[in-house]
């Protein structure tokens, strides 16, 4: 069983996020923290596997924990990022952190089903006693950090890419490559890029609204089917 430490700040959200881990087999929850420093002791005296981790925590940043958690020893918990926080630096931190995974808020059960699924797998590719073979050390990293069922073409990047899925995926509707440059703070012809690689992998669709003059504009959608 791979024990797990929930911390967020947010009473119901802790909850909600303990249901979904308590839905999949081989996890087990061993607490809840709502404060960094609550974390800290929680990681201490529980010694879980994995501590899903949300970043705004009333008394410091999850970021400080994060680092703190990873410096402890050799037998540190890994961690994934659950949380609302989804500018450039921050998700850059939790990467050079050492992250196992980043989900952005809100979030489905399937799609954390799937991080863990992945996260689980991972763990298992590294369970052999001995030396491991190139194939396996590869498997392990693949499974744990791969971020998505497409490769990310040359160019684009996993940490901006991810910031244009949580646009389309919290709209509420489609959008323009205009208007998801302007949420996502990227220039027009970057976002046109990121989205129609989504659109081409299947996780986004894409259709022309035509207007009284000129080439009709794309608007683009989160798959459903992707979550």
């Amino acid at each position: 069983m791979i024990g797990v430490l929930v911390v967020d700040d947010d009473f119901m959200v802790a909850r909600i996020h303990r249901g979904f881990v308590e839905r999949l087999p081989g996890f087990r929850v061993l607490g809840e923290a709502r404060t960094a420093a609550e974390a800290l002791r929680s990681v201490e005296a529980q010694q879980p596997d994995l501590v899903l981790l949300d970043i705004y925590l009333p008394d410091r940043s999850g970021l400080d924990v994060l680092r703190e958690v990873r410096a402890s020893s050799s037998a540190a918990p890994d961690v994934i990022v659950l949380t609302a926080a989804r500018d450039v630096e921050t998700v850059r931190a939790a990467m050079h952190g050492g992250v196992a995974g980043y989900l952005v808020k809100p979030f489905t059960f399937a799609t954390l089903a799937d991080r863990l699924t992945r996260y689980a797998e991972g763990r298992r590719s590294l369970a052999h006693t001995g030396e491991l073979q190139q194939s396996d050390v590869d498997r392990a990293f693949e499974t744990v950090r791969r971020s998505g069922p497409a490769q990310l073409p040359k160019g684009l990047s996993p940490t901006t890419c991810a910031l244009v899925v949580h646009a389309l995926r919290t709209a509420g509707g489609d959008l323009s490559a205009v208007e998801t440059a302007e949420r996502v703070g990227i220039s027009r012809v970057s976002a046109r890029r990121y989205l129609e690689h989504l659109a081409g992998s299947g996780q986004a669709t894409q259709r022309p609204r035509y207007g009284s003059a000129g080439r009709p504009e794309h608007r683009y959608a989160w798959a459903r089917s992707s979550d």
